[in-house]
């Protein structure tokens, strides 16, 4: 009897300890491939959970929208049936509209400035606004500075632009941003452009170097040129209560993985803008490099009223201004 009670006691504690040992499984999820950009951020969060939680936690990564749109992943984290994902801003001011000012055209002097701001305070602020909305956003990333390519000719200056049917991303500010430089303008899902571009419903489409080689626009445009128009933040979001139910300690191992999953991520985007040019013109691209950015800019005059009024020129300012 005593034995019988001993055994009964030993697999009760054997089952608590297997118990508060389970592995925790959650989803990750991007647009693009894995051999990305993107992908350097999710695999690296994925790697630095598992690995500082002793394999506790563990992150399963699914890509190419194979669980769906950035639009559908990011209600999909906000409903809580997905834990997590990497998102480009894209669809992001739907959910959180003071976000839109980051996506306003040549807001940013170059990479080391956008990255300043967002690490900083106003990229903190803006980060916290995402948490009434059910989500907590982990760190800023990186898309990268934005790119035109097309199908029907080369772009050197903005009447090159009129009438030309490119897709954009779900996102208010590029729409207007691009009908303000006489684009006819496609708000589509990522998942969808590649066969879009390849049966002519849109003539091109606008992305970072990075996206343009993960996704092989190459193979379906023939032309692309360096307009930098637009610096394309990403961010890490997680569903909000899957975070909040997290240990303190638990909760600060996402919170620095996630800048290190941003480490990785800017560090692959520096390495496609430094050989993205050369790579594209290999497979067969045409590439205009130098382009006159003040006449997009001037193009623009009447649409960055409209954002100044929207947003507040202030706040613009606060980030034109930052050091």
């Amino acid at each position: 009897m005593k034995m019988t009670k001993l055994m009964i006691g030993l697999c009760m504690a054997t089952g608590f300890m297997a118990l508060a040992n389970a592995q925790i499984v959650m989803r990750n999820a991007i647009s693009v491939a894995e051999n990305s950009h993107a992908g350097e951020a999710v695999v690296t969060l994925a790697r630095e959970v598992e690995k500082r939680t002793n394999g506790r936690i563990v992150i399963k990564n699914f890509f190419s929208g194979s669980l769906g749109g950035e639009r559908e992943v990011m209600e999909a984290v906000q409903l809580g049936t997905q834990e997590l994902a990497h998102n480009s801003t894209g669809p992001v001011p739907n959910f959180v509209p003071e976000t839109a000012l980051l996506d306003i055209p040549f807001l940013f002097r170059d990479k080391a400035h956008a990255r300043a701001v967002l690490d900083g305070p106003i990229g903190q602020e803006l980060l916290a606004k995402f948490e009434p909305k059910g989500f907590k956003a982990l760190a800023w990333t990186e898309n990268g500075v934005r790119h035109m390519t097309n199908n029907k000719r080369p772009v050197n200056s903005p009447a090159d632009l009129k009438g030309l049917k490119l897709r954009t991303m779900e996102n208010p500010v590029h729409v207007a941003a691009y009908k303000g430089l006489g684009i006819v303008t496609t708000p589509m899902a990522f998942p969808e452009v590649f066969t879009a571009l390849q049966t002519g419903t849109i003539d091109g489409q606008e992305n970072p170097l990075s996206v343009i080689m993960a996704a092989n626009f190459d193979q379906v445009q023939k032309h692309i040129t360096l307009t930098g128009h637009v610096y394309s933040p990403s961010v890490f979001l997680m569903n909000k209560a899957v975070f909040d139910k997290l240990s303190k300690a638990d909760q600060q191992i996402f919170l620095d993985a996630a800048k290190e999953g941003a480490k990785a991520n800017r560090a692959r985007v520096d390495k496609d803008d430094a050989m993205g040019v050369a790579e594209l013109r290999k497979r067969g691209m045409t590439v205009v490099e130098n382009v006159d950015k003040s006449k997009f800019i001037s193009m623009l005059g009447p649409v960055n009223a409209e954002f100044e009024k929207k947003f507040g020129k202030a706040n613009l300012d606060r980030i034109r201004n930052y050091k």
